[in-house]
């Protein structure tokens, strides 16, 4: 017999009993549909980890101070201010990985007064332009500042959507003045709305203003060794030169002192983030910007560093790990009901072979070889299988559907997932199908003729 014919045989003697074939693909559409909602809603989840991390600046290396200890007690990270505006222009100048540095000053905690409202933002972020590209952000108005604003310590900032939200009741907050702590600011750009970070804070509840205004105007100068630091906001030179009540320099006039800012030869900053040139180049920006750090601090080798890195790839690596084995999990649980459903089906196929011995017989008796009814048993099952597959697809695909409407949770399509499941629908049919088919064709047609 032809292939074509034998197709035809095999699709006859499903038609004859829709009812069990419909029953029988039964395990084979639910294993399917099991396995194509699990691998979209775990391709969903692992692709808003990476947007999330994105969000955060994609290829981030973060650079913190290390930490300082005072009698035994170790006093954390960022205690020992050991980063300075240096390290920043020797990390660019001497690392061919990096592609742009930030310093960061912190300013927390203050509040935001404008008008008649009174706001204290979740982060007031003291920094250089560079930082919007490291981090993606985007300016929605105005304009970003610039490098000499940031060397005249100017008192400009940008604001996120719900600074904007809260403060300014939703206008456009472009040459608006704001107040924080003693100095007033001149609001110049507005930040695109980024939304929540994957660790739920919102992202757009933000300051960002020069570090030198930010370190002059709000938390005062940092200076000293790794071990002490002294803070001075707008202060006079007798302040962080107080002696044994010897004046150092003759005391300022009162307007002076007001309005000038003492800009000492060293000022820390809280910490460094950069950006690698490409994602293939992040371990190779570590390890260059930890040799300059090094360098840099005069520290012997086989002596602790004085400053902690972190990486977003770390972070990313880890949390797409995590979705990955849930994802497998799922994804092998689906795989028994899978295995479940072909145990159905090579079952209803044995029942099948043994109710049809005799039209097996009478085929083989006018002619047909045991290669056709080994054929037509296993065309028979990979038809059941892949019915079943193409409907477990779709029931899949609308499962997975459901669970974005009312769970809110994120799925991706996945072509891949689709072609595996058609191709395991068919293997399924041909392993389970495979031993009904070949009892099948080793049947003695004598016997078989005389079976009843």
């Amino acid at each position: 017999m032809k292939i074509t014919g034998t197709v035809f045989t095999a699709l006859k003697a499903l038609k004859r009993n829709p009812t069990r074939a419909l029953l029988t693909t039964l395990g084979i559409v639910i294993g399917i549909a099991a396995v194509i909602t699990m691998m979209e809603i775990g391709s969903g989840s692992s692709q808003s980890i990476r947007s999330s991390i994105e969000k955060m600046g994609a290829n981030t290396i973060l650079v913190l101070p290390g930490a300082s200890r005072r009698g035994g007690i170790n006093m954390g990270s960022g205690s020992r201010m050991s980063l300075t505006p240096g390290d920043c222009e020797a990390i660019l100048r001497e690392c061919p990985s990096v592609g742009a540095v930030a310093p960061v000053v912190s300013a927390n905690n203050y509040q935001v007064v404008a008008g008649n409202i009174n706001y204290m933002p979740a982060q007031i972020v003291g920094t250089a332009p560079e930082y919007l590209t490291i981090r993606n952000w985007e300016i929605g108005e105005g304009r970003g500042f610039t490098e000499a604003e940031v060397e005249s310590r100017a008192p400009v900032c940008l604001v996120g959507s719900t600074v904007i939200r809260e403060v300014f009741g939703g206008n456009s907050p472009v040459d608006s003045e704001l107040r924080i702590k003693d100095t007033a600011f001149r609001v110049i750009g507005s930040l695109k709305s980024k939304g929540a970070s994957m660790m739920g804070r919102d992202e757009d509840d933000v300051i960002i203003l020069p570090w030198t205004t930010a370190r002059l105007r709000l938390t005062g100068l940092k200076t000293g060794s790794a071990s002490s630091t002294t803070s001075t906001a707008a202060t006079s030179p007798g302040a962080l030169y107080s002696g044994s009540g010897v004046a150092l320099y003759p005391a300022p006039d009162s307007t002076l002192t007001t309005n000038t800012l003492l800009v000492p030869k060293f000022i820390h900053i809280d910490m460094i983030q950069l950006m690698a040139s490409s994602p293939a180049k992040v371990d190779s920006a570590i390890e260059e910007l930890t040799a300059v750090l090094r360098e840099r601090h005069r520290i012997k080798p086989g002596y602790t560093d004085d400053f902690q890195i972190r990486n977003s790839a770390e972070f990313m690596q880890m949390l797409t790990g995590t979705s990955t084995v849930m994802t497998n999990l799922l994804l092998g649980v689906a795989l028994i009901s899978l295995i479940v459903g072909g145990v159905g089906i090579m079952n209803i196929m044995l029942v099948s072979v043994t109710e049809r011995t005799r039209e097996i017989g009478l085929r083989m008796a006018v002619g047909a070889r045991s290669r056709d009814i080994l054929q037509q048993f296993l065309i028979e099952s990979m038809v059941l299988c892949l019915v079943g597959g193409i409907v477990g697809i779709l029931l899949g695909h609308g499962a997975a559907l459901l669970v974005e409407h009312y769970l809110k949770w994120p799925i991706a399509s996945s072509p891949q997932a689709v072609v595996a499941a058609v191709a395991v629908s068919a293997a399924v049919g041909l392993i389970f199908g495979f031993y009904p088919a070949w009892k099948a064709s080793k049947l003695d047609p004598i016997e078989a003729l005389r079976y009843e």
